[in-house]
């Protein structure tokens, strides 16, 4: 008999690479992941993995094993929802993964109201970058992500399916007191400024440079924070100017907001994986998330 938790180690080996990565994500120690993996090889009379050098890479029987894991896993996990849902109240977890301006305006509203109407629904929210968030839809560590569709580094696939919720206007923040002039705002004008950005490879820190590149200059950096209420913070001090979404815009801080002259918009959508058995817990999550008619 395969043991699911094995053949999510596997899973994640095929995903992540190394056995390293796998113990991390599982919140186990390499050993213990190696020793359940050579458990699976005997549990299924196959060669699994093959050592190269100080590494291990899965065998042809292994990738088999591993794709055909995330089928069963769903299969699996479908299957005891039914069986809970037969009294046709949606029933059990539901791994909703948001990014961090998206959690206060979109999820936790969602999750708030589902908590009254159903009460046996669990919802764990987890905040998870659009750059965190597609790789954990994918390698099953969330059933639904809001996310961006314009991450142009990890494009959705045909392995996902998209509901469009909303389009988010990038904006430029400053302090009340920033001499600039009212009106959208010309990036090029703000060359000599010093920027707040995002942590590296994020989303945001990552269209922050691509727009100041393409108006002419190089953002001179004051600060990086993956929080948007410390960039706020920031801004709101006359310390530096930032690109933000307007979800991130937190009305209590004293800043002034600018459209841009060329206006940028991130499409904001809930995504789930495609093909994966339907499930009437994520589909009510998925149901709560899409804009009202």
């Amino acid at each position: 008999m395969l043991n699911p938790w094995r053949l999510r180690l596997l899973s994640l080996l095929d995903t992540l690479g190394t056995v390293r990565a796998v113990a991390q994500a599982a919140h186990l120690s390499a050993s213990t992941v190696s020793q359940q993996l050579a458990v699976l090889e005997r549990e299924t009379s196959a060669t699994l993995l093959e050592r190269t050098g100080r590494r291990v890479r899965l065998t042809p029987a292994g990738l088999i094993l591993a794709q055909r894991s995330r089928a069963i896993l769903d299969h699996m996990q479908a299957v005891e929802s039914e069986l809970r849902d037969l009294g046709e109240e949606p029933v059990g977890l539901v791994r909703l993964g948001a990014f961090q301006s998206a959690v206060h305006t979109l999820a936790v509203p969602a999750v708030a109201r589902l908590a009254g109407e159903f009460p046996h629904l669990d919802v764990e929210l987890l905040e998870l970058e659009p750059h965190e968030s597609i790789p954990a839809l994918r390698r099953g560590d969330a059933d639904i992500i809001i996310t961006t569709t314009d991450l142009v580094e990890l494009p959705l696939g045909t392995d996902l399916d998209v509901v469009a919720l909303t389009q988010d206007p990038i904006l430029l923040i400053a302090s009340p007191e920033h001499p600039a002039p009212r009106g959208p705002a010309d990036l090029a004008n703000y060359a000599d400024e010093r920027w707040a950005l995002d942590l590296p490879r994020s989303y945001m820190a990552d269209l922050t440079l691509r727009l100041c590149r393409e108006s002419g200059f190089e953002p001179r950096v004051a600060g990086r924070f993956r929080n948007y209420l410390m960039t706020l913070q920031h801004v709101e001090a006359g310390l530096s100017v930032a690109l933000l979404p307007a979800l991130a815009v937190d009305r209590r801080y004293r800043v002034v907001t600018r459209e841009l002259v060329t206006p940028v918009n991130r499409t904001v959508a809930a995504v789930v994986r495609r093909g994966s058995p339907s499930r009437a817990a994520v589909n009510v999550v998925l149901d709560a998330l899409r804009p009202e008619r």
